[in-house]
């Protein structure tokens, strides 16, 4: 929970910024391997990144003045300067962003969304652990020996027990990426990868927000902005993933089925029928010469 490592001059490097940094990094890492491997463009992947990053931000940071309208008004270059911003507007803005690019690059959308998601829970994952040691995104008071105490300085109430829904967020999202990486490596669910983001992360989000002790994340009745997001992108995840599933039953259907030899069904139908046909001009050609050859043995007798 110590946020400030250390100081150059005017300069102070910052545990929040280190994780945030480092997550991109792996991100990057992660998303040019598994492109070579996967038959994408590791280049696009890297733009892809960059262009997600901004309009991940810009976003993010959008939805956190909105959701501190009234606040945001009296001080707005102070709100625009924070360091405060909305998961949820990072990851809208993210696909926005995504697809805007891919549209304008002729390229597969799904097919890197499909790609790239795993990475995205993967650097979510080191980004809680910087919200850790800023202090920031802190849970409620409790008297379970599962606590944390923040020391002053941090953005958590100092010298208080709280809920540790940092490292929560933290263990999930990592949780999150390995069960993310293991679905794209299945290709019979590969294109499924996307959903089950929108529909795992929505859910362990929803539930996390109820042990959130911060109130600046801002509230839309009895429950906060994420929880009331998090229901329109998990019932989008529900809908991706079966219009995904009813597109390969389709597929399916449609597609020919290969035979024992490694031919479809039908090229080995049109086989045998070939075959059969062979069989039975032998035949007949048999026959004839079988009766050629007695008529000429009749004659010669």
């Amino acid at each position: 929970m110590f946020n400030n490592w250390f100081t150059i001059g005017n300069f102070t490097i910052h545990g929040y910024g280190v994780m945030i940094a480092v997550g991109i990094l792996f991100a990057f890492w992660l998303g040019e391997k598994q492109a070579k491997k996967y038959g994408f463009n590791p280049n696009e992947v890297d733009n892809l990144v960059f262009v997600c990053l901004i309009s991940g931000y810009l976003c993010s940071k959008l939805l956190f003045c909105l959701t501190n309208w009234s606040d945001f008004i009296q001080d707005p270059l102070t709100y625009l300067g924070s360091s405060g911003w909305v998961v949820y507007g990072g990851i809208i803005g993210g696909i926005l962003g995504a697809w805007l690019w891919c549209r304008h690059k002729k390229l597969d959308f799904m097919g890197y969304l499909n790609l790239l998601f795993p990475e995205v829970a993967l650097a979510q994952g080191f980004g809680r652990i910087g919200c850790f040691f800023a202090g920031c995104c802190y849970g409620k008071v409790t008297d379970s020996r599962f606590s944390l105490v923040f020391p002053a300085g941090s953005e958590a109430p100092a010298g208080v027990p709280l809920i540790p829904t940092q490292l929560i967020s933290s263990f999930g999202d990592f949780v999150l990426f390995y069960i993310l990486y293991t679905i794209y490596k299945d290709s019979s669910h590969r294109n499924e990868t996307a959903a089950w983001y929108l529909i795992l992360y929505s859910a362990g989000r929803f539930v996390v927000e109820f042990f959130r002790g911060d109130t600046i994340r801002g509230f839309i009745g009895v429950l906060s902005t994420s929880q009331f997001i998090s229901m329109f992108t998990a019932a989008a995840g529900v809908i991706l993933l079966l219009a995904v599933r009813n597109q390969a039953k389709k597929q399916m259907k449609t597609a020919p089925i290969e035979g024992t030899s490694g031919k479809t069904v039908t090229e080995e139908k049109k086989q045998e029928v070939h075959d059969a046909i062979n069989a039975q001009v032998e035949e007949i050609t048999a026959g004839r010469k079988e009766g050629e050859s007695s008529y000429e043995n009749r004659n010669c007798e």
